[in-house]
């Protein structure tokens, strides 16, 4: 493998474990803690919110000490940091104790999406592919939480399933160390580039006035489009666990019964079952943003935003109500319009900000979408503990309503970083 795929592989799995870390709590909290604390899951989700807050108010600094000190340099931070801070909160002994090791994660885990995703769109040309890819590999980290935490819960208690994915950080992080070495220390005394900048398609020729205005409708669309998705994004996947936990209880019973024949998981151990199944939905819904990217470098953000968002239309408004295999069905495809959807700001993004400030431009971003995903914990708890979730599906259906409409707005060009700077002047 050479050192460009390797480098982009050690990004990629970054990826991976940052979405991992942040949700092996949604796991633990719904299938163990809970039993074993005795605390109603509602309650829990408090504990988790402090460190989604940390998860976004910290992007935006950590997209600024990247333009101005080095990227490759903080993701060696994030590697190393987030792996020290989730074995540390596999020792909590108190609700109190995992949420501070969770706002430590958080703090850690906002480092990847403005610094990782300012690499791969400045490094490599072409964007939509590689923002896709790069966007799987963290649904897959979003799935194995479900998974591997539901797999250890059941055979090493949940302490495992944050000591674990700690070690493995941090031998990732001093991997990627290694390979980017020479690249740090020539880094460390060089004044910062600008870097190669993806190619854009050429805009209509416009004024400064119409292009202020073009700027700030794309700007506008993608700030309140990446807020309400990250409600969505939130709403799914922390809670998925709990809802396969309680609407998947007959058929994750009858797989597990199943599997025993086969030497998997015995019969009692249905955490495994459910984290499984949660696992087998966000994977599969994963491979939506594969065919988002191929489609994005073809047809442009508006018609694939337009499908994704009217996706998650239908099937949230299918969902209340059903159990076992429908409600199974029914969660795939909300999930592959949540999932499909991730990409297409970050693409967007990718298009209209400058080399020097693309990773300040991904913080400001990520701070939108990772403190409205901090918010939507408290939704969700109060959601939940009031009316079920069948509520939180209408709502969520309302969200996507209001997605559609905005995407609608949106031009069929996007305006490029030259064109975005003469505009701001």
């Amino acid at each position: 493998m050479t050192r460009d795929r390797s480098y982009f592989l050690l990004l990629n799995i970054g990826h991976f474990l940052d979405h991992l870390f942040t949700l092996i709590f949604a796991t633990v909290a719904a299938l163990a803690l809970h039993r074993e604390w005795q605390i109603g899951y509602a309650e829990l989700l408090v504990y988790a919110t402090p460190g989604f807050f940390a998860f976004g108010v910290f992007a935006l600094p950590a997209g600024w000490l990247a333009d101005k000190w080095s990227r490759d340099g903080m993701m060696c931070v994030f590697f190393i940091g987030i792996g020290l801070a989730s074995i540390a909160t596999g020792f909590a002994e108190t609700p109190l104790q995992i949420g501070f090791g969770l706002f430590v994660i958080g703090v850690f885990a906002a480092i990847y999406h403005p610094v990782g995703l300012a690499i791969v769109t400045m490094r490599w040309r072409d964007t939509g592919m590689r923002i896709a890819a790069n966007g799987v590999w963290g649904n897959l980290g979003v799935a194995c939480a479900a998974l591997i935490t539901g797999y250890l819960i059941d055979n090493g208690g949940w302490r495992m399933a944050f000591l674990v994915p700690g070690v493995f950080s941090i031998v990732v992080g001093l991997a990627y160390t290694l390979l980017r070495w020479e690249a740090l220390r020539a880094e460390a005394g060089t004044p910062k580039a600008a870097g190669a900048a993806a190619p854009a398609p050429t805009p209509a020729p416009t004024t400064a006035a119409s292009g202020r205005a073009l700027l700030l409708r794309v700007s506008a669309i993608v700030f309140l489009t990446t807020a309400v998705a990250s409600v969505i994004f939130q709403s799914t996947t922390f809670a998925l666990p709990k809802i396969f936990d309680e609407r998947l209880q007959g058929l994750a019973a009858e797989l597990s019964a199943w599997a025993e024949g086969f030497g998997g998981p015995e019969q009692g151990e249905v955490a495994t079952v459910v984290g499984s199944l949660a696992f087998v939905v966000f994977a599969v819904a994963s491979v939506a943003q594969l065919v988002v990217g191929s489609l994005l470098d073809r047809l442009g953000p508006r018609p694939v935003f337009l499908v994704m968002a009217a996706m998650q239309l239908v099937f949230f408004s299918l969902m209340p109500g059903l159990t076992d295999g429908l409600a199974l069905a029914v969660a795939l495809g909300f999930m592959l319009g949540a999932f499909g959807q991730i990409p297409i700001n970050d693409f967007m993004i990718g298009k209209m900000a400058s080399g020097p400030f693309r990773a300040r431009v991904y913080g400001v971003r990520y701070v939108v979408s990772f403190t409205v995903l901090a918010l939507s914990l408290p939704l969700i708890a109060f959601v939940y503990d009031s009316w079920g979730f069948d509520t939180l599906f209408r709502l969520l259906a309302v969200a996507a309503l209001v997605i559609l409409a905005a995407v609608a707005a949106l031009p069929r060009r996007l305006p490029t970083p030259e064109a975005a700077a003469l505009a701001a002047e």
